[in-house]
């Protein structure tokens, strides 16, 4: 099965707002995201523009409906959708939610958590096993961001994410948003998960925005938004993992309160900075 080939520099995840600014000159970029379902239809403008996108840069195509986790079938249209798009792109990369987002038919537009227990494991690394095998490429499993635990979850996250890669032979997608996210909300240590984390099975690393809220009884609450510029202090806990690890392809996601192209160049600027310094140099934009 295919690797994940992109380049290990800094991408961003494609807005069609700033489809005129990108194609109006080469960018200093590795490569591209965009959500698979974003492109389940069969032409119009989105795929016009990424068909001219593809022509210049790597891709990555990021899915959120497929419900990885669920302990139901996964579903056979939907997986069908996908291959027809990664047939027609030929991704460098594809990615999918250690999460579930439908049930009885029903999809609930959410990435929702899922107890680690036996059961759910070997539901997943089947899950992982048919998409891969409808696919005919290798895929990748993202560490979620979660705002409730389980009681009978009896198996560590990392564990769980070590044994689906191994089962299966998939990659992982380690989001570092996520772990901090995690960390604060289930008080926990950011550098113990990812010190525990496969390291050796990472193959792209996502990060993000959030923001601070509020429980009803006055506890604090992170949240995923992807609203913002990536915080400090989650830089800084990239900068230790590609220490380890080596460069990475790294994704910047920002899918809410979406910027202009000039700030979402900085920010893309700004992390490839940490990139390169973390790894003594790294490699040039696949642009």
């Amino acid at each position: 099965m295919q690797p994940s080939r992109l380049p290990p520099n800094v991408g961003l995840g494609f807005k069609p707002e700033h489809f005129a600014a990108i194609a109006a000159e080469p960018q200093p970029l590795g490569f591209f995201e965009v959500h698979a379902e974003n492109y389940m239809g069969a032409g119009g403008v989105p795929h016009a523009q990424l068909a001219r996108l593809r022509e210049h840069y790597a891709l990555s195509i990021h899915g959120v409906g497929l419900s990885i986790g669920s302990l139901e079938p996964l579903d056979r249209n939907h997986l069908a959708r996908l291959k027809r798009l990664c047939d027609r792109y030929n991704p460098e990369s594809v990615s999918e939610h250690l999460a579930w987002s439908s049930h009885g038919g029903a999809f609930y537009n959410d990435l929702l958590p899922l107890p680690y227990t036996d059961e759910t494991l070997a539901a997943v690394i089947s899950h992982v096993d048919e998409a891969q095998t409808a696919l005919g490429r290798r895929i990748l499993l993202e560490n979620p961001a979660t705002y409730v635990r389980f009681e009978e979850s009896a198996i560590p996250e990392t564990e769980f994410l070590a044994e689906a890669a191994r089962a299966s032979g998939c990659g992982l997608l380690l989001d570092v948003n996520n772990v901090f996210v995690c960390a604060r909300n289930h008080a926990y240590d950011a550098l113990a998960y990812l010190a525990d984390f496969p390291i050796d099975e990472i193959s792209e690393i996502h990060l993000a925005g959030h923001f601070e809220t509020f429980e009803a009884d006055g506890s604090p609450l992170l949240i995923d938004a992807h609203g913002c510029v990536v915080s400090g202090a989650v830089l800084d806990l990239y900068a230790g993992v590609i220490a380890r690890a080596g460069p990475l392809p790294t994704l910047i996601e920002w899918d809410n309160n979406v910027p202009d192209w000039r700030t979402m160049r900085a920010q893309a600027a700004i992390v490839q900075e940490r990139l390169d310094h973390a790894t003594g140099g790294g490699a040039k934009s696949a642009a």
